[in-house]
């Protein structure tokens, strides 16, 4: 009896292990970054609700940025499986916290639109040994790619070479140019400048003045406000999204000078939204940079998939408006916003 007792034992024994080793064959590897093959590993955890954690700036930066946040907040939503957590900050070390703060949490998912381009190896490191995959939006970083999973984001600087070739197109007999940046070292910043300072540094356009609004409409129009103040002569503005174009021209309007289309000042702003477009239909602007906001389905379709993106970088692709031949079809289809 005794012994047949151990064979009993015995055999439950073998069918308990074996019983845990089905349930832990969930958590087998996916590929590598460069595989580009299937992956084995659910999209989200036994519990069937995905964790997501987003860092990025906050809605009151701009109208994109107000779409983008609509966005992520639309899709993912409790109603398409998600569990959301996100943290709004135009600093670089807070975002760099807010995102050690959901590798702590256990997020499944770590979403980051950036402040800035550098500092964010370390965190993302951490990320990767915690089992926790990272998409990029909207910005890149300077990082191996091997510690995201994919970056779906504007090309900043396409968008830059667009704005520039469309002005040198103007044929101006001089270009004397503000040049109004965003936040200094942050995708968007980097990308908007580089093909105006490679004009700048050929001789082709004079640099007025070259200061960052940090996307801000009241310190936009300031610049521009000290610049008339001095007397120096100016025939661009190019400010590198709506908000502060916006500010500029409202400095420009106090003091009488005429801007847009047949006017002294050729005016120049990012973003689309469709307040801007207006101003452009209208005639008052010139030309207007599309960047779509719109990341968060694409990002969504990927984890949901369950597989490795056959690119690392997904690119929007996005186009310039000139006031001369905006259409109010181009406002309704591609405006952001009201």
């Amino acid at each position: 009896m005794k012994k047949f007792r151990k064979v009993i034992c015995a055999a439950l024994t073998g069918a308990m292990m074996l019983s845990m080793a089905a349930c832990g064959s969930n958590s087998t590897s996916t590929t590598g970054a460069s595989g580009g093959g299937d992956t084995t590993a659910p999209a989200a955890p036994s519990g069937g609700t995905i964790k997501v954690g987003v860092v990025n700036n906050p809605p009151s930066e701009s109208g994109y940025r107000e779409a983008n946040v609509k966005d992520m907040e639309s899709v993912f939503s409790k109603e398409n499986g998600y569990e959301l957590k996100t943290s709004y900050s135009l600093k670089n070390d807070e975002q760099l916290q807010a995102a050690q703060g959901f590798i702590t949490e256990g997020v499944d998912y770590l979403l980051i639109s950036a402040a800035e381009t550098t500092g964010w190896d370390e965190v993302l490191k951490k990320a990767k040994e915690s089992g926790i995959k990272v998409y990029l939006f909207d910005r890149m970083i300077d990082v191996s790619d091997d510690l995201y999973e994919a970056a779906v984001v504007s090309d900043m600087a396409a968008e830059g070479n667009t704005a520039v070739k469309w002005l040198l197109d103007q044929n101006l007999p001089e270009y004397n140019v503000i040049h109004i940046q965003g936040a200094m070292g942050s995708d968007a910043q980097i990308g908007r400048t580089g093909a105006l300072d490679e004009q700048f540094a050929s001789g082709k356009m004079k640099k007025v003045v070259q200061q960052t609004a940090t996307w801000d409409e009241a310190e936009a129009k300031k610049i521009v406000e000290s610049v008339i103040n001095s007397g120096e002569s100016f025939n661009v503005i190019y400010a590198e999204n709506d908000g502060m174009a916006k500010g500029a021209v409202a400095a420009l309007d106090e003091a009488g000078i005429t801007h847009g289309v047949d006017g002294k000042v050729i005016v120049m702003g990012f973003d689309c939204n469709k307040w801007a477009l207006r101003e452009l239909l209208a005639k008052k602007w010139n030309y207007d940079g599309q960047c779509s906001p719109f990341q968060a389905q694409i990002i969504s379709d990927l984890i949901k998939s369950g597989k490795a993106p056959s690119s690392k970088k997904i690119i929007n692709e996005e186009k310039g408006f000139d006031a001369k031949t905006i259409t109010q079809d181009d406002i309704d289809k591609y405006g952001l916003g009201e």
